[in-house]
């Protein structure tokens, strides 16, 4: 499976299951709170049904296997012998967008308190996570999808550029190369930026997840159906 049609089948996935979760659940999601305990749907999609909680747990391992998984290839090779890095970011990121999305419908969009500091935190990492992956593709990287420093990308384009027959995707591949190395200071400035953003937020929203696990657990709430 070539990456661009694995990058659709995640798109596919994430509209089709939020569109799917959105229409199920509109007549209970519209209602004001007081209102939902009155609703048929109520003993199914509040945070402790069936499928409330549910999406809670699916969610919040989607998100936790996309980070371990990724940060173990990225740090320690890990499954790159197998799959490259690139791909593995993309099922990060599609991991890391469906989970907080199942998470969402799992709050019912009840958000207050603690709550809403780990919504605000997960909004935080999963928009610069887009804009991680928008940086991530103007910086010149080897096949496996590490990044490459100035000299190794300058071997790279005149390795590129003394090929006779070059290909079609040989030339953009070159002219890509070329692009990149005229920006790679500027780019890798803002990818070391966007770093600053991305993990503290992910770390206050992994410490709230915890304290938020772990106070359902103290309380007793049970996932009922």
């Amino acid at each position: 499976m070539g990456p661009k049609i694995a990058r659709y089948i995640y798109v596919l996935l994430v509209v089709t299951i939020t569109g799917y979760l959105a229409i199920f659940g509109r007549a209970y999601y519209s209602l004001p709170l007081e209102e939902r305990f009155y609703n048929d749907q109520h003993a199914l999609l509040k945070a402790s049904g069936f499928l409330g909680h549910g999406l809670g747990i699916v969610g919040t391992l989607m998100i936790a296997f996309g980070v371990v998984l990724y940060m173990a290839a990225k740090k320690y090779g890990v499954f790159t012998r197998w799959v490259r890095l690139k791909y593995l970011l993309e099922f990060h990121i599609f991991l890391c967008t469906l989970g907080p999305i199942l998470i969402v419908f799992h709050s019912t969009f009840k958000f207050g308190g603690l709550v809403s500091i780990a919504f605000w935190s997960m909004a935080i990492v999963v928009l610069s996570g887009v804009v991680g992956r928008f940086l991530y593709i103007r910086l010149p990287r080897d096949s496996q999808g590490r990044e490459l420093s100035f000299d190794d990308a300058t071997r790279e384009l005149k390795r590129l550029e003394a090929i006779v027959s070059a290909s079609v995707e040989e030339i953009k591949l070159t002219n890509t190369v070329r692009i990149q190395l005229r920006s790679l200071d500027r780019n890798q400035r803002y990818f070391k930026y966007w770093h600053i953003a991305h993990r503290p937020f992910a770390l206050i929203m992994l410490v709230i997840v915890i304290v938020h696990i772990g106070a359902t657990l103290l309380f007793g709430f049970q996932w009922t159906s």
